[in-house]
Order: C-alpha cells, then structure tokens, then sequence
C-alpha cells in the first residue's frame, strides 16, 4: 500500500517516497513532507542548479549551497531555491 503524505512542495496529498533520498535529519525531513512527485522537481531543480553554478557534488562547500538550495525548494526556507541567477532556458 502507497504511503501517503501531505507534500509541501505540491501542497496536497499524495505518494510518498520509498525511503529517505538524502542522509542524516535532512533526508529524514524529506521522507517525511515530500512526495515522489515533490522529489522529481527537486531532482529537476538540482540539475540546472548544478550545471548552472558549476558545481561538484563531491566537494563539500557545493554540497553546502545545495542543501542551502534544497532547504528554499522543498521548504521555502532560506533565500535560495529558486532558479538560479541568469538561468535562461535553451529554445
């Protein structure tokens, strides 16, 4: 049976995810508030934030500005998570 939860990012119910996607209290909090659905626009979201500052997911001062990120997309914390600055979409 679908585990169903109230996702803050679509602002309704819907499916949860499997397990937590991230480690530590972090991961925990998104297992708890965000859905499969919620998790892809992050998924989405981290792509073009990656690629768009250049950043290394291995490094750790990147994995800081991403979770910085992932804090303002996911729960409206912060001043980050919204598109990155100067980001214009390829026609």
């Amino acid at each position: 049976m679908a585990n169903i939860i109230n996702c803050v990012v679509l602002k309704r119910e819907a499916e949860g995810l499997d397990r937590p996607p991230y480690p530590g209290e972090l991961g925990m909090r998104v297992f708890e508030n965000v859905s499969k659905e919620g998790w892809k626009q992050w998924l989405s979201r981290l792509a073009m934030i990656v690629n768009e500052n250049g950043l290394n997911t291995a490094d750790p001062r990147s994995l800081k500005e991403i979770e910085g990120h992932m804090l303002g997309f996911l729960f409206n914390e912060g001043d980050k998570g919204g598109v990155p600055m100067g980001f214009s979409p390829r026609k």
